[in-house]
């Protein structure tokens, strides 16, 4: 390690112990780093100290900033956090806003002062916001005026919190008003490659969430191996999409990833299907971040908007089924990429570049990343064998003082509870989520697998998959279906569903129940919650939890 920047000493007092994290890999030259590295520098600064500050940057409805009019911006809030509200390097600060210009100026800026930036997703109410509150010791926080209600409860539960600044009501303490006050110039922090630069909040879907903790070369590593060797956007391209910034896919797909190039951003506070359409549109995006369900949802509107602009098209938060994949190409001419990050990783690690996408894997390794398939013992299983994945490279795991850090990093490789196998010619294809393999009847079964078949029928609009108690079987496959048209659910549908399966993947797989549903359980980020359907399948098939 660096020498660290930072005086206040939290984060890094409480990464996990050497022992535990895992091994870090910089063999690519452009993932070598030096020693002392502000990433705001590399993404902002150096755009605008080459003469360049004048190309677009921030697109969005009511706001156009170029690379130089958001470094001022960037700058004074930097000031402001530093002069007016105390902030040291290394102090949290916690941020809460829908996407918008503000955001991203306030994260850079928090980064620039050498502080550690906590987003968290708009959605989430005092009690949810408690706990990072708690977890990362945070005293400040910026947010959005709109927002501010859940905030202020939550300081009631988190002591720690003791000054929340709003911004966009003008009012003469908010954000916009202080920096409109301040200078226009400020010094990057001197900060360390290595000093903590976020923390970004695991979904929760699995228990508690976890605190993962990322460093400045974090942020343009992923630039530098996905975004570069993979994605590799241009200087001309408009990046869009629908993943809020507090989630980690957002943050590299509408942030990091055009910064790094020089590119444009277009950032949308809503970002619907219709909305993120009715975006690509109006600012001739070029590249499109979003989850499959919301790329399914814009099939159907596709005709009402004009989307030739895009070049690139960039699925993950969840498996991609290949009748969306199929779908969207015969739609678009374009093909889907596919790919899998994680939190704990920060973005993408397995997807294959355009030129060398096959429908139905995820993709390849990420240059300057390695990828196996492991037994429960650890060992790399040969190929076509589904196993656990496990994954390393210039990103990895550090949770914030949290024990689970020994389940998720094994022998210096991230283990990231997703079940693959890789096929003879290196591409990785998904099964599901380790916990998520069916065990009915001796059979293992992959729950998106049934999904995906379920999805390629006219009918189904979303669906979720997964096993219910069986006397006779241990479990059944069950399957919770959205259907296009909600009147058409029948029994008679159910069954025609049923023989659909069978007709189309091996027949012991199909869905031996099904329930229609008006909508399925989901994340903020779009992620289906399979563990709330095991519940409800747990519950429907208990007459005493039932009842309760």
């Amino acid at each position: 390690m660096a020498h660290s920047a930072h005086v206040d000493t939290f984060t890094r007092d409480n990464l996990p112990p050497p022992e535990l994290q895992p091994t870090f890999l910089f063999d690519l030259p452009e993932l070598r780093y030096p020693e002392r590295l502000n990433a705001v520098t590399e993404l902002l600064d150096r755009w605008v100290a080459a003469g360049r500050g004048d190309r677009p940057c921030i697109l969005s409805p009511g706001v156009s900033w170029t690379y130089a009019e958001l470094g001022e911006q960037v700058n004074r809030i930097a000031n402001v956090l530093v002069g007016e509200l105390g902030l040291v390097p290394g102090g949290r600060v916690l941020l809460r806003s829908a996407n918008s210009p503000m955001l991203v100026a306030a994260y850079l800026a928090i980064l620039k002062a050498g502080g550690v930036v906590v987003a968290t997703m708009p959605l989430l109410r005092a009690r949810e916001l408690a706990y990072p509150i708690q977890k990362a010791r945070v005293s400040l926080a910026l947010c959005d005026a709109r927002l501010t209600a859940d905030l202020e409860a939550a300081r009631a539960l988190s002591p720690d919190l003791t000054r929340i600044v709003p911004w966009g009501d003008g009012a003469p303490g908010s954000l916009e008003t202080l920096a409109a006050a301040a200078s226009p110039d400020f010094e990057a922090v001197d900060t360390a490659a290595d000093d903590v630069a976020l923390i970004s909040f695991t979904s929760g879907t699995t228990g508690q969430p976890k605190g993962t903790m990322h460093v400045h070369r974090d942020l343009l590593a992923i630039c530098d191996a996905y975004g570069r060797q993979v994605l590799k956007p241009r200087e001309d391209d408009v990046f869009i999409g629908s993943p809020p910034l507090a989630f980690t896919f957002g943050l590299g797909g509408l942030v990091l990833f055009p910064l790094r190039v020089g590119a444009a951003s277009a950032i949308l506070e809503r970002a619907g299907p219709d909305d993120l359409l009715a975006g690509v549109a109006r600012f001739q995006a070029t590249i499109c971040f979003t989850a499959p369900t919301a790329y399914r949802a814009m099939l159907g509107k596709l005709a009402g908007h004009d989307v030739s602009s895009l070049r690139r098209c960039v699925s993950a938060g969840e498996a991609l089924p290949p009748a969306t994949f199929e779908a969207w190409r015969a739609a678009t001419g374009l093909a889907l990429m596919d790919g899998i990050g994680a939190t704990e990783m920060l973005h993408i690690f397995i997807a294959a570049p355009y030129e060398k996408v096959r429908p139905g894997a995820t993709g390849l390794v990420v240059p300057g990343y390695e990828a196996k398939v492991i037994d429960a013992q650890g060992r790399e299983v040969p190929r076509g064998t589904v196993g656990r994945l496990a994954v390393r490279g210039p990103t990895g795991c550090r949770y914030l003082a949290d024990e689970r850090q020994r389940h998720y990093v094994e022998n210096g490789w991230n283990v990231t509870g997703d079940a693959y196998l890789q096929d003879e010619d290196g591409y990785f294809r998904y099964q599901a989520r380790s916990d998520d393999m069916i065990v009915s009847a001796g059979y293992n079964i992959a729950g998106p697998e049934v999904e995906a078949s379920l999805l390629a029928h006219p009918a189904v609009a979303e669906c979720g998959v997964v096993g219910a108690p069986d006397d006779e079987r241990g479990s059944i496959i069950k399957a919770y279906v959205v259907l296009r048209d909600p009147a058409a659910a029948s029994p008679a549908l159910a069954q025609e569903l049923q023989e659909f399966v069978k007709a189309d993947i091996a027949p012991y797989k199909y869905p031996r129940a099904i329930a229609f549903v008006a909508q399925l359980p989901r994340t903020e980020t779009g992620k289906l919650q399979r563990f709330a359907l095991r519940q409800q399948a747990m519950a429907d098939a208990d007459p005493l939890l039932r009842s309760a």
